[in-house]
């Protein structure tokens, strides 16, 4: 008898443990991917590091501040994954400074991944626009598809 509780239980614990599988979380990636910013200097034309920069998304339902960052050379942000054809980016280099307004469009297309992650968006015909340009001066395309976060997608010129 003493055996055959020692068999359940080890069943139960084995039975609770290996719940769940690969499908339950998205880890490997497979989401949708953010766009990369980087940023270049006006003059040169170089890559330069930023001492701060603060951002802030308009995902349509106002202005969701994502925080700063120091000492920052790139930067990941998430775009809009409704039907909307644009997402506004707010890029500020001090917590109260001046704000420039970058207008990003494109058109998307949806794959469904796994039960676990669901639908991934991806983005085509990436096409910015400065709307607002101070602090930053002015932008330059770089690859203008979002597949992965691996590429660089946009420079700010400042």
């Amino acid at each position: 008898m003493k055996y055959f509780k020692f068999f359940m239980i080890t069943c139960l614990m084995g039975i609770l443990t290996s719940c769940g599988g690969d499908d339950d979380i998205c880890e490997s990636g497979e989401g949708t991917p953010r766009i990369n910013i980087a940023f270049r200097s006006f003059e040169t034309g170089k890559a330069m590091t930023l001492d701060s920069l603060y951002v802030a998304v308009d995902y349509g339902t106002g202005k969701v501040q994502l925080g700063g960052v120091g000492n920052v050379d790139s930067r990941l942000i998430p775009l809009r994954v409704d039907d909307s054809p644009y997402t506004d980016v707010y890029f500020r280099l001090r917590d109260k400074g001046a704000e420039s307004k970058v207008r990003i469009k494109y058109t998307t297309k949806s794959t469904y991944v796994s039960p676990g992650c669901g639908i991934k968006k991806t983005y085509e015909n990436l096409n910015s626009e400065l709307i607002t340009p101070t602090p930053v001066q002015g932008l330059q395309e770089g690859q203008n598809y979002i597949e992965n976060e691996d590429k660089t997608n946009l420079y700010l010129l400042f």
